[in-house]
């Protein structure tokens, strides 16, 4: 409960950090009265229709590659399993990448992140078909791998053969992940597929708890493996694709957050998916308030930044684990 407490009240300080960073310098009550506020000045505008569907994608960016992390983590159970092994993030990236080099997103904005979104749901069905409905954990592993790499592949290809210049320099900046620019039709597109997503995991839960018993152990107590997969696989396509549909690419954040939190579960996967979602939220949350007050003149991406600073914390955390286990 301490945990719980300590992250949710970190996500809020963070919440309201994201609401007052920006180019436009307010004080923090100021512009928490603008949010509320129907004058139309400028600074009112910026808060309602900027920055806080901006800090909301964050918040849900973050929860859903948290708990999707702890998921595929306790499903496998492999701490270094992450929401991306399944090929779910290289596939709505190769929707998106598609959507902006045939030309949809000039005839509709949205053509985006559907495309992301039918990318992942392709993926999926792909991952399942491949896997069989019963098929092990290093099947579905396998099929993952093969997918992802399939799509990083043809994603490579289009960029390759794009005979537009500007295409190509959008499809690459929009890979790199950001929050910028977007609105609360991104927050009403992504939420049902998180919110299913995040329901599909949390009830899969007391079943991987089971599992980490073993596969046999988790059958004797009445749980059934095949169900089991699905949710988790459906569950953290759902809230991954999601996620990548409307931001691009961040990357890290289910891998980094379920270790760093995992010691203070004590280890149980049901109890790690609330923690790594607050978690997750928290550190998406940090990454793009410095992502607009390091370089606010640059764009500064925040998957850039996520891989600058998860890539080092991860090896710090391997060396670590390997000093304990010596």
């Amino acid at each position: 409960m301490r945990l719980f407490l300590t992250l949710l009240a970190l996500c809020a300080v963070l919440f309201v950090a994201s609401l007052t960073s920006g180019q436009i310098t307010a004080g923090v009550s100021e512009s928490l009265a603008a949010l509320f506020a129907r004058d139309g000045l400028p600074l009112s505008v910026v808060m309602q229709e900027i920055r806080l569907p901006r800090a909301i994608l964050a918040v849900m960016i973050g929860a859903s590659l948290g708990m999707a992390g702890a998921a595929m983590q306790g499903f496998l159970r492999n701490p270094l399993a992450e929401p991306g092994l399944i090929g779910v993030s290289g596939s709505a990236a190769l929707g998106a990448v598609l959507a902006i080099q045939t030309g949809l997103t000039l005839v509709c904005p949205l053509a985006l992140p559907l495309a992301a979104l039918t990318g992942a749901v392709l993926a999926v069905l792909l991952i399942l078909m491949l896997a069989g409905p019963r098929g092990a954990s290093i099947t579905l592993i396998l099929a993952g791998i093969a997918i992802s790499a399939l799509a990083a592949a043809l994603t490579s290809l289009v960029l390759n053969l794009s005979p537009n210049p500007f295409a190509a320099a959008d499809i690459v900046f929009w890979m790199m992940g950001s929050l910028a620019d977007r609105s609360f039709v991104h927050v009403w597109l992504a939420l049902p597929f998180m919110a299913v997503g995040w329901v599909l995991l949390i009830l899969s839960g007391r079943g991987l708890d089971a599992l980490t018993l073993g596969e046999d152990a988790a059958h004797a107590m009445g749980i059934n493996l095949t169900r089991l997969r699905l949710m988790v696989v459906i569950g953290t396509a759902s809230a991954v694709g999601a996620a990548t549909a409307v931001a691009g690419a961040i990357g890290f954040v289910g891998l980094v957050v379920p270790h760093l939190l995992r010691r203070f579960v004590g280890a149980r996967p049901s109890a790690l998916l609330w923690a790594s979602a607050l978690g997750g939220a928290a550190m998406v949350l940090a990454a793009d308030i410095a992502v607009r007050e390091i370089l606010p003149q640059r764009d500064l991406k925040l998957g850039v930044l996520m891989a600058l600073v998860g890539a080092p914390l991860f090896l710090h955390l391997i060396f670590k684990t390997r000093k304990e286990m010596a």
